[in-house]
Formats: C-alpha cells, structure tokens, sequence
C-alpha cells in the first residue's frame, strides 16, 4: 500500500517567453523594453517563488514559447533558469501546447536532466514513487491539434496522487482557440485527484473534487489581459490539495472606467481621472508598472467639448499622471465614450437651429449617395494609415471593419453637442 506524502508543487501555463509586442510604437511614451521585457522578469519572478517555497516539483501546462522563434536566447534563457531549479532538486514537468508546437527551440534543444517534457505520440505517465504522485501527460504534436486528448489519457494510478497535465480548450471557452477540446467530465471522470490546465490565460478553477484549474497566464502581454497574472501554489495535505495564487507578474494591465456625468469641462474630466489615478496607485503600491487605459463613459455635459480633443485630452492626462512623481504609471490610452447630456429627443423639442442641424445630419446619414462618398472617403484613408495608427485608434479598426454607422452616429452626436453646448453658454 502506498502511503502518500505531504508536498507542494508549483502549476504555471502560457508562459510565451519572449513573446512579442506588436503596435508599442504607436504609444507615445510606451516602456517598450520594460514591456518586451516582462514575460522573462515574471518567469524569473517563478522561478524564485518555487525556491523559496521548496516546492517538490513545478509542472508547466503548455506555450512555454511563443510560436516559431528560432532565436536561441529563448531557450538558452529558459534553460538556466531549470539549473537554477536542479541545483535545489526540484523537478520540473512540461507539456508541450499549440505555440510551443511551432517552435523550432522545442525541436532542437537539450534540456537539463531535471525536466521531463511529456511525449507528443501517445498519453503517458511519470510517477514520483517517493512521494506517491504519478502526472500524466500528453504534448501537441501539431499546433493545431483539435482531438479531444483528454478521454485518451491512462487511468488513474491506485494509491497516489495522480495529476493530469493538459493545454486544452475546455467546453464553454470559446474565446480561446478549440485546441484539444474536451467537456469537464472527460476530465473528472478520469478518477485524477488534480488537474493542471493551459491554454486559457484567465485564472479559474473549473471543478473543486477533484480539483481542475487553469492556472492563467504568469504576464498580462496587452489591455485584453488586465489584472494580476501568475501561477498556482497546490498544497497536498493528507491527499486533499488546496489551491493558493502567486503573483509573479512585473506589469500589470489596468483598464479603469469614468463616469464623467458631473463633468462640465475638459478641466472637469482631467480632474476626475488624476483622482483615479491617484487612488491606483495608492492601491497598486508594489513596484509593478502599471499600464492603464482610462475610459470616460456616461451622459456628460463636457461631451461637446471634448469633440475633436482625444489628443489633447490624452496630454493633459499623462501630465497629471507625471505629476505623480511615479514613473511606474504608464496611460495606454484614453479613450472617448461618453454621450451628449441631452438625447435625441430633447433636442428635437427644442425648435431651433440645433434642432434643425439634428434633422439635417440624421438626413445625410441616410442619403445613400452621400453616406456613400463618407464611406469611399473614410476607407480610403484607413487603406493608408500604417497598422500601428489603426491599432492605436480603435475608431479607424471599426472603419476598416465596415462599422461605418456606429462612427457617422459619434461624430454627428459630437457636433451637435459642441454647438448645443457653445450656443447655451452664450
């Protein structure tokens, strides 16, 4: 009869070392080399939270690279950081997911002896007989791998822990790519007392007994991945394991939303973001950078006169964030959502030019000659603009989308803001 030990091991996913970040230029003032940087700060930051944890062994589920690099200091780097974890004696077990599947590094280097990268022809299993724990495992072969891998993994072991290791697309994640799909029973009825998820880079624990979690990604890469980023400290206590999150990230994506209704001004908006911002950092106060983009929502009385200003608006806001004295706060971008304090009808029921210039506007956006040449116009100008511009500018992607209404809509509702606003002033 095997009698399990207690033990802690370290599960981590979607590495992407080295991954690229395309658009930066398009940021004035991004810290490009702090960003470019982060995915190997944040796996350093790993690899010393597994040391200092003494952790048994890490199990890695997946996109340790990014795609078909064939730059060796890749792997040269990943390498010294497993010597760093032989020489404390713990072990280290990977397998292999989609972007590590196109990388010719996963080919072509030799690994030190202290990690076990799990085969791409069959499911297999490594036990750890000293502690009474068997992980079983099963690398892509191709990145585009979309069978179901999980029903094909081995039996659970009698008597040890067992540990299914699986970059997979699980049922119900349909943001990410369906690689190796599977339904949540094909996992818990596998009888497996852990499994240790990749491929979804949100932290989220899918079933509690037996425990099935994605560990998320350890760096946030853009907007899309905003929030504390990092990997899974399992404790086995008596064969019961228990989950604890390790913050390992170096930049940490911020997306804060503004409700600018009491605004009334530019100056008004500012305000209102330097609050914020101040109340971030005072929250975030741990070293990170933090890369924020600041979004103004709401029915606002200052929405005419920001019309034509993102730019401006932009400026002043990085000078409040400068202000700070805090070079770790780095705006992304600001973004413009806001409405006209007065809707459509409240316009029309004032009977006045700017009622007229409504009725006008309303017109010509459903004049089909006239929307057309906008149209011709507008595109033709999007089919010059450099990507890193329309990256930039999420107006001019929903124009290269064809969502011509929703900006004609905007500009119309701005206009007619702006000359509410100065004509009620006056």
């Amino acid at each position: 009869m095997v009698i399990l030990a207690d033990f802690s091991f370290i599960h981590a996913a979607d590495i992407h070392l080295d991954s690229p970040l395309t658009g930066l230029s398009a940021y004035e003032g991004a810290p490009v080399e702090l960003l470019r940087s982060a995915p190997r700060a944040a796996f350093r930051n790993l690899i010393d939270e597994a040391i200092q944890e003494q952790v048994d062994f890490m199990v890695i589920a997946g996109d340790l690279y990014d795609g078909d690099w064939p730059d060796f200091n890749t792997g040269l780097f990943f390498t010294q950081e497993m010597g760093r974890l032989k020489r404390e004696g713990i072990p280290v077990f990977i397998v292999r997911g989609n972007h590590d599947a196109e990388s010719k590094l996963t080919k072509q280097l030799t690994l030190p002896d202290n990690v076990t990268v799990f085969s791409t022809r069959k499911a297999e299993s490594k036990p750890l007989e000293h502690l009474g724990v068997v992980l079983h495992g099963w690398s892509f072969r191709d990145a585009k791998t979309e069978e179901n891998l999980a029903v094909a993994y081995p039996p659970a072991v009698p008597g040890n822990f067992n540990i299914g290791v699986l970059h997979t697309a699980v049922e119900g994640h349909a943001e990410h790519a369906p690689y190796a799909p599977c339904s949540l029973s094909n996992l818990t009825d596998k009888g497996y007392d852990y499994w240790a998820l990749g491929h979804v880079h949100e932290y989220k624990i899918l079933h509690k007994n037996p425990l099935v979690a994605f560990s998320g990604n350890i760096q946030g890469r853009n907007i899309r991945e905003t929030g504390p980023r990092g990997a899974l400290l399992v404790t086995v206590e008596n064969g019961k394991p228990s989950v604890e999150r390790l913050f390992v990230d170096t930049v940490r994506w911020h997306r804060i939303e503004i409700d600018a209704g009491s605004a009334r001004s530019l100056k008004d908006v500012v305000l209102l973001a330097r609050n914020r911002l101040e109340t971030l950092l005072r929250e975030n106060a741990d070293g990170r950078q933090l890369a924020t983009r600041v979004i103004f929502t709401g029915r606002s009385p200052a929405h005419g006169e920001l019309f034509g200003l993102e730019s401006q608006l932009r400026h002043e806001i990085l000078a409040a964030a400068n202000a700070f004295g805090d070079d770790s706060l780095w705006i992304e971008k600001v973004i413009l959502d806001t409405k006209p304090e007065l809707g459509a009808a409240a316009i029309e029921a004032r009977s006045d030019a700017i009622a007229d210039l409504q009725s006008i506007m309303a017109k010509a956006g459903s004049a089909q000659e006239i929307k057309q040449d906008i149209i011709d116009d507008l595109m033709e100008l999007v089919g010059k603009a450099p990507l890193d511009l329309i990256d930039a500018m999420p107006e001019l992607g929903a124009i290269k989308e064809g969502k011509i209404d929703d900006q004609l809509e905007k500009v119309s509702q701005s206009l007619i803001a702006c000359m509410a606003g100065e004509r009620d002033t006056k």
